[in-house]
Protein backbone atom coordinates (compact mmCIF):
# COMPACT_ATOMS: atom_id res chain seq x y z
CA UNK A 1 0.00 0.00 0.00
CA UNK A 2 3.12 2.53 0.79
CA UNK A 3 4.03 1.69 -2.63
CA UNK A 4 1.13 2.39 -4.02
CA UNK A 5 1.15 6.19 -2.50
CA UNK A 6 4.83 6.56 -3.29
CA UNK A 7 3.75 5.88 -7.35
CA UNK A 8 1.21 8.88 -7.13
CA UNK A 9 2.41 12.40 -7.73
CA UNK A 10 3.43 14.00 -4.86
CA UNK A 11 0.31 16.45 -4.92
CA UNK A 12 -2.30 13.84 -5.46
CA UNK A 13 -0.61 11.19 -2.03
CA UNK A 14 -1.80 13.45 0.52
CA UNK A 15 -4.98 12.74 -1.10
CA UNK A 16 -5.28 9.02 -1.39
CA UNK A 17 -3.82 8.62 2.18
CA UNK A 18 -7.00 10.68 3.47
CA UNK A 19 -9.21 8.64 1.63
CA UNK A 20 -7.91 5.38 2.46
CA UNK A 21 -7.89 6.47 6.06
CA UNK A 22 -11.34 7.63 5.61
CA UNK A 23 -12.44 4.43 3.98
CA UNK A 24 -10.57 1.88 6.76
CA UNK A 25 -12.09 4.10 9.71
CA UNK A 26 -15.83 4.16 8.08
CA UNK A 27 -15.25 0.28 8.22
CA UNK A 28 -15.05 0.71 12.16
CA UNK A 29 -11.59 -0.72 12.49
CA UNK A 30 -9.63 0.28 15.65
CA UNK A 31 -10.44 1.50 18.61
CA UNK A 32 -14.32 2.60 18.93
CA UNK A 33 -13.27 4.12 22.31
CA UNK A 34 -16.49 6.52 21.64
CA UNK A 35 -19.00 3.97 20.95
CA UNK A 36 -20.58 4.10 24.63
CA UNK A 37 -23.22 6.60 24.58
CA UNK A 38 -22.04 7.97 27.73
CA UNK A 39 -18.32 8.50 25.90
CA UNK A 40 -20.10 10.23 23.08
CA UNK A 41 -22.54 12.08 24.93
CA UNK A 42 -19.27 13.69 26.71
CA UNK A 43 -17.20 14.18 23.95
CA UNK A 44 -20.21 16.32 22.05
CA UNK A 45 -20.92 18.05 25.18
CA UNK A 46 -16.81 19.10 25.00
CA UNK A 47 -17.32 20.43 21.42
CA UNK A 48 -20.35 22.65 22.50
CA UNK A 49 -19.01 23.80 25.57
CA UNK A 50 -17.36 27.10 24.26
CA UNK A 51 -19.54 27.68 21.14
CA UNK A 52 -19.70 30.85 20.36
CA UNK A 53 -17.12 32.09 23.22
CA UNK A 54 -13.53 30.47 21.09
CA UNK A 55 -15.23 29.21 17.38
CA UNK A 56 -18.24 28.76 16.10
CA UNK A 57 -19.67 24.83 16.05
CA UNK A 58 -21.13 24.81 12.47
CA UNK A 59 -21.29 20.81 11.92
CA UNK A 60 -19.89 17.36 13.95
CA UNK A 61 -20.41 13.67 14.10
CA UNK A 62 -19.25 11.41 16.66
CA UNK A 63 -18.13 8.64 15.01
CA UNK A 64 -17.06 4.92 17.23
CA UNK A 65 -13.50 5.27 16.38
CA UNK A 66 -13.49 9.12 15.32
CA UNK A 67 -14.68 12.75 15.16
CA UNK A 68 -15.12 15.17 12.07
CA UNK A 69 -15.82 18.96 13.07
CA UNK A 70 -16.65 21.87 11.28
CA UNK A 71 -15.67 25.02 12.97
CA UNK A 72 -15.32 28.46 12.40
CA UNK A 73 -12.88 29.85 15.35
CA UNK A 74 -13.37 33.42 16.71
CA UNK A 75 -11.04 36.54 16.29
CA UNK A 76 -7.48 35.67 18.19
CA UNK A 77 -8.32 31.87 18.98
CA UNK A 78 -5.94 29.08 17.27
CA UNK A 79 -7.23 26.06 15.49
CA UNK A 80 -4.87 23.92 17.29
CA UNK A 81 -5.24 25.51 20.52
CA UNK A 82 -8.87 24.83 20.31
CA UNK A 83 -8.33 21.20 18.76
CA UNK A 84 -5.97 20.39 21.45
CA UNK A 85 -8.34 21.67 24.90
CA UNK A 86 -10.90 19.26 22.96
CA UNK A 87 -8.82 16.18 22.39
CA UNK A 88 -7.45 17.02 26.52
CA UNK A 89 -10.46 17.57 27.99
CA UNK A 90 -12.11 14.14 26.83
CA UNK A 91 -9.04 12.08 27.18
CA UNK A 92 -8.72 13.06 30.85
CA UNK A 93 -12.49 11.66 30.68
CA UNK A 94 -12.26 8.73 28.79
CA UNK A 95 -9.59 7.54 31.03
CA UNK A 96 -10.88 8.30 34.02
CA UNK A 97 -14.03 6.09 32.43
CA UNK A 98 -11.44 3.00 31.80
CA UNK A 99 -10.12 3.43 35.62
CA UNK A 100 -13.78 3.05 36.73
CA UNK A 101 -14.30 -0.01 34.54
CA UNK A 102 -16.62 1.18 32.14
CA UNK A 103 -17.81 -2.24 29.96
CA UNK A 104 -18.52 -0.49 26.64
CA UNK A 105 -15.02 1.04 26.39
CA UNK A 106 -13.54 -1.94 26.59
CA UNK A 107 -9.32 -1.72 25.97
CA UNK A 108 -8.54 2.08 25.82
CA UNK A 109 -5.16 2.99 24.02
CA UNK A 110 -3.08 5.61 25.73
CA UNK A 111 -3.08 8.26 24.17
CA UNK A 112 -6.68 8.24 23.51
CA UNK A 113 -5.67 10.64 20.62
CA UNK A 114 -3.68 10.75 17.80
CA UNK A 115 -0.79 13.91 17.96
CA UNK A 116 -2.07 15.37 14.26
CA UNK A 117 -5.27 16.26 13.17
CA UNK A 118 -6.25 16.91 9.38
CA UNK A 119 -7.78 20.54 8.69
CA UNK A 120 -8.66 22.03 5.76
CA UNK A 121 -9.55 26.17 4.62
CA UNK A 122 -12.97 25.97 3.23
CA UNK A 123 -12.97 27.53 -0.26
CA UNK A 124 -16.65 28.67 -0.85
CA UNK A 125 -20.60 28.02 -0.13
CA UNK A 126 -20.23 24.73 -2.18
CA UNK A 127 -17.08 23.48 -0.60
CA UNK A 128 -18.73 24.28 2.67
CA UNK A 129 -22.04 22.33 1.45
CA UNK A 130 -19.88 19.51 0.58
CA UNK A 131 -18.51 19.14 3.86
CA UNK A 132 -21.16 19.82 5.82
CA UNK A 133 -22.76 17.08 3.82
CA UNK A 134 -19.95 14.03 4.27
CA UNK A 135 -19.80 14.88 8.43
CA UNK A 136 -23.69 14.14 8.42
CA UNK A 137 -23.19 11.38 6.14
CA UNK A 138 -20.62 9.20 8.04
CA UNK A 139 -23.10 7.41 10.07
CA UNK A 140 -25.19 6.48 7.07
CA UNK A 141 -22.06 5.44 5.43
CA UNK A 142 -20.72 3.51 7.84
CA UNK A 143 -24.28 1.69 8.42
CA UNK A 144 -24.92 2.30 11.64
CA UNK A 145 -28.01 4.77 10.66
CA UNK A 146 -30.45 4.79 7.41
CA UNK A 147 -30.67 8.56 7.81
CA UNK A 148 -28.34 11.14 8.92
CA UNK A 149 -30.82 12.75 11.32
CA UNK A 150 -31.03 9.32 13.19
CA UNK A 151 -27.68 9.75 14.34
CA UNK A 152 -27.39 11.27 18.22
CA UNK A 153 -23.79 12.51 18.32
CA UNK A 154 -24.08 14.99 15.34
CA UNK A 155 -25.58 18.26 14.14
CA UNK A 156 -27.71 16.51 11.52
CA UNK A 157 -30.88 16.98 13.43
CA UNK A 158 -30.32 20.74 13.91
CA UNK A 159 -29.90 23.58 11.34
CA UNK A 160 -26.65 24.56 10.01
CA UNK A 161 -25.39 28.14 10.14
Amino acid sequence: MAAELEALPPQEQDIERRKRVDTWLDAGHGCCVLRGPEIAAMAQQALKHFDGVRYSLLAWVIMPNHVHVLFRPTEGQAVSKIVASWKKFTARRILDAADAATPSLGAVPKPVWHREYWDRFIRNEKHFRTVVEYIHNNPVKADLVARPEDWPWSSAGAPVS
